[in-house]
């Protein structure tokens, strides 16, 4: 079986990909896992640490083929609020709740979840339905964001907090 042991990131990869595959983000963001791209090949992804696979980048199988990673849309909603502070006071309820949130400049994205949309409209938020793909901010302890370095930070030390209050 073809293996994919590396990412090349959006924009440093040319010419045309042998294939491609459109994922939601959960089947975009694995370490190891047996895809068939959209039009047959078949391949293992077998990266050295779980990693977020975005819209654009390829992988390089182990026949020096690309196959081209497109992000699906998903059942999503778009967040607003009537201002910045309301915007703000959205923000930490959905942050303290620890739910997966692509941040835009004036509205948050999330999965469709009835129960958070009807907290959130409580709190006097507007929630849109859009189908659209999805690319949560990684967190400060999962490396995230789109790293076009090469050098890693280990953030692996015990992390607990409480909600108290």
């Amino acid at each position: 079986m073809l293996t994919a042991h590396t990412v090349i990131p959006h924009g440093h990869w040319s010419g045309p990909a042998a294939d491609h595959i459109m994922l939601d983000h959960d089947a975009r963001h694995r370490r190891r896992w047996v895809y068939t791209a959209d039009h047959g090949t078949l391949f293992l992804l077998d990266l050295a640490r779980a990693t977020v696979l975005h819209h654009g980048d390829a992988v390089q199988l182990s026949d020096g083929r690309l196959v081209e990673i497109l992000a699906a849309p998903e059942a999503l909603v778009e967040v607003t609020a009537a201002d910045p502070s309301a915007m703000i006071r959205l923000a930490w309820h959905i942050g303290n709740r620890h739910l997966p949130a692509e941040l835009h400049p004036h509205a948050i994205r999330l999965r469709d979840d009835h129960v958070i949309n009807a907290m959130l409209e409580g709190l006097g938020a507007t929630v849109t339905k859009i189908h659209a793909p999805f690319t949560p901010e990684g967190g400060a302890y999962s490396g995230g964001g789109h790293h076009h370095h090469g050098h890693d930070h280990d953030h692996s030390h015990d992390h607990h907090h409480d909600h108290a209050g």
